[in-house]
């Protein structure tokens, strides 16, 4: 176990640029806002792409405003939603949202920070075993760390049975910042997860060092197992659930209409990245950023290029502070297979078009509404749904 040594004094400084859920949050940012640094990128179109406009109309309709701490979202298979709430359970929220019913049975959790319930996914054989996963921060040994568990919701969706904890990222310390993490299941049912690095100075080196579970893109089984085929198994000093490594502070993964796995996570004081996550690649954190400490410091004298690194394909300075994330597949037409990411300091839903693996257009959606989006849902009924910090549940729908 670990032991946080952050002073106080630079905590409340990180808080001004963290997603803390006691930070305030910051004006929103806009595409022509002064960059922290005058870092150059690595090829044109890799930050500040050329904004789009929707042309379509939609609809913004805010359907419930009452649901605590909400973290993760997804659809059940009956059109309600399942949503993970941070102090530690879950609500399931009908399709209008004006019913809530609390799920219970969870293991404490510590919710101290950015900690607590949060993110979730429906087993792949949802339908016939009512198994559910989902990660939270859990007190563990002296500190606490990222777990993935899984159980069995009851048939009134009111309860949780046959909970286990199926993995946790060791190394466990005592902290309270950036645990990740969402899921995702691959088309063969084998579960990538993300973790944080844990903030801290000191904690920074694990994310590029293969001993550990900090700083990652896992691939495990339904079972918390390698998944077959992961890129280190077998070879010496490197963990086998290891998929990518590199990584600073994951909120956002999702899966692409061909299967491409991607990477959405928050820099220091500017450089926000998507990432292309490829398997065995390290993405370099903390050796190379196009961000720069709170406390205005150079990272590394400043390196943003590096042999045996991969670079972001897009990245924000100043940050945005990204989220959950989807790609939509509904029924406005123009957003069709499109990026969509929950901003929190951005207080936005921002729209990414990619083609062939670039960024092609930026968009921020809701800039009006000045909320701090945690998760995006791309929902079985062909409509966008989104969820804040405030407790809201947004629906987004083609008019």
């Amino acid at each position: 176990m670990l032991k946080s040594t952050l002073p106080t004094l630079f905590c409340s400084f990180f808080l001004l640029y963290s997603c803390n859920w006691k930070g305030q949050p910051s004006k929103p940012t806009s595409l022509e806002e002064k960059a922290n640094t005058d870092y150059k990128p690595a090829f044109a179109g890799q930050t500040r792409i050329t904004p789009i406009k929707t042309k379509t109309a939609f609809n913004v309709e805010v359907l419930n405003t009452s649901l605590g701490k909400p973290w993760g979202i997804v659809n059940l298979p009956d059109g309600k939603f399942l949503i993970t709430e941070k102090s530690g359970f879950m609500n399931v929220v009908s399709a209008d949202g004006k019913q809530v019913s609390k799920v219970e049975g969870f293991p404490k959790v510590d919710d101290k920070g950015q900690g607590g319930m949060l993110d979730v996914a429906l087993d792949p054989d949802f339908k016939t075993n009512n198994i559910i996963f989902f990660v939270f921060s859990e007190p563990f040994e002296n500190g606490n760390l990222t777990s993935i568990a899984k159980g069995k919701l009851s048939a009134d969706l009111k309860s949780i049975s046959g909970v286990k904890v199926i993995f946790r990222a060791t190394p466990s310390y005592d902290g309270d910042k950036h645990f990740g993490s969402r899921l995702v299941f691959d088309k063969d049912a084998n579960l990538f997860v993300s973790t944080g690095e844990r903030s801290d100075k000191e904690m920074r080196v694990h994310a590029i060092k293969p001993d550990n579970y900090l700083g990652k893109i896992l691939k495990i089984t339904k079972d918390g197992k390698p998944a077959p085929g992961n890129p280190f198994i077998g070879k010496a000093g490197y963990k086998p659930e290891i998929f990518a490594y590199g990584i600073r502070s994951p909120q956002g993964l999702a899966l692409d209409e061909k299967g491409q796995l991607w990477d959405i996570e928050m820099g220091p004081r500017g450089g926000d990245e998507i990432n292309l996550i490829q398997a065995g690649k390290n993405y370099g954190w903390g050796d190379v950023t196009y961000g720069i400490e709170y406390t205005g410091a150079k990272i590394n004298n400043g390196t943003t290029q590096k042999a045996g690194t991969e670079q972001p394909v897009y990245y924000w300075d100043p940050v945005v502070s990204p989220s959950g994330v989807t790609f939509y597949t509904g029924n406005i037409d123009e957003w069709k297979n499109n990026l969509f990411i929950a901003c929190l300091s951005g207080q936005h839903i921002n729209r990414i078009v990619i083609k062939d693996n670039k960024v092609v257009g930026e968009e921020r959606l809701l800039l009006d509404q000045k909320e701090r989006f945690r998760d995006v849902l791309n929902g079985m009924d062909g409509n966008l749904y989104g969820i804040t910090d405030s407790g809201k549940l947004y629906k987004v729908s083609k008019k």
